[in-house]
């Protein structure tokens, strides 16, 4: 089996079961839709070992992806592979997340600044290379949404610019694919990327449409801050819905490495965009089973509506 699936596929799943043990006593001891909350580690952190992986068995691809006036190219792709998995393992365990967080939001803000933004000037009619962007935008967000979260505060009312930041790039980005899926219903859905729904998938229309009415109400509602809560778990228990419904089958049926790579990658980063918004959603709670117990934030029932 080719190196680089073994390493992404394995690696993530490794993630995947220690997050989930770590985070089993919270998921227990959480009620309804919060136990999405609690797993929202599991889903944010196994993507990133994954992607991490994949770095560093493909190093010599991936490092294609770095801007060629940056010197020593391969050595970033390295450095990343060994950064996202040290963020992944900081999430699983739930220790060091204080460093790891706000480190993890400015290398994905680095990304965007630095390969996205110069992509999408150059190539401004190239719908994939702005989806991309948010893409990465959006995960960056949620790793900023665990950092407002975890700041120290003189009472839970008070404003979080982190957390508000989050809450509007997160939102737009919806807005965006939600507008991807209405005029590209052919693609997959959840991340509007270049990989078209197979023909054997059943009602591919009806997941497009169906995905982007859930990601442009949950989307509005960010923006605009009214029921941002419910919004992010509703869509975060959607999009974790569409990774495991829609994208598992694609995976099941891939052959050879380079359809299972194409697989491993969309169940990841469909993985990875749940778990960002379900983090925005923890954010929004002021409460994360397992950390921020123990400082001055309360935790926040279902349903209670926090202005952030």
């Amino acid at each position: 089996m080719s190196p680089v699936v073994l390493g992404t596929g394995v690696v993530g799943l490794l993630f995947f079961i220690l997050a989930l043990v770590v985070s089993r006593k919270d998921v227990t001891a959480a009620r309804g839709l919060d136990k999405l909350i609690a797993l929202a580690f599991v889903f944010y952190a196994a993507p990133l070992a994954a992607f991490g992986a994949e770095h560093l068995t493909d190093a010599q691809d991936i490092m294609q992806l770095i801007p060629s006036w940056m010197p020593a190219r391969l050595f970033w792709a390295y450095f990343v592979g060994v950064a996202l998995i040290a963020a992944a393992l900081s999430l699983s365990l739930k220790k060091y997340v204080r460093l790891s967080a706000p480190l993890l939001a400015l290398m994905f803000f680095l990304f965007v600044a630095m390969m996205h933004i110069p992509g999408v000037i150059g190539n401004p009619h190239d719908r994939f290379s702005l989806a991309v962007a948010f893409r990465d935008l959006s995960f960056g967000s949620g790793a900023l949404a665990l950092t407002g979260a975890l700041m120290q505060r003189t009472s839970a009312g008070d404003k979080n610019l982190a957390i508000t930041i989050a809450r509007v790039f997160i939102g737009s980005t919806m807005i965006l694919y939600s507008v991807e899926h209405v005029l590209h219903p052919a693609f997959v859905v959840g991340l509007p990327l270049q990989k078209t729904t197979p023909a054997w998938m059943p009602l591919p229309h009806v997941w497009a449409y169906v995905t982007a009415a859930i990601l442009f109400v949950a989307g509005v509602a960010l923006v605009i801050n009214r029921y941002a809560r419910n919004a992010a778990l509703w869509s975060g228990l959607w999009i974790m819905l569409v990774t495991f419904c829609f994208y598992g089958p694609i995976l099941a049926v891939a052959k050879g490495a380079g359809e299972l790579i194409v697989g491993l990658n969309y169940v990841y980063d469909t993985m990875l965009f749940g778990g960002t918004i379900l983090l925005l959603a923890g954010a929004l709670s002021a409460w994360f089973p397992g950390i921020v117990e123990g400082t001055d934030r309360r935790a926040v029932p279902y349903g209670e509506r926090v202005e952030v």
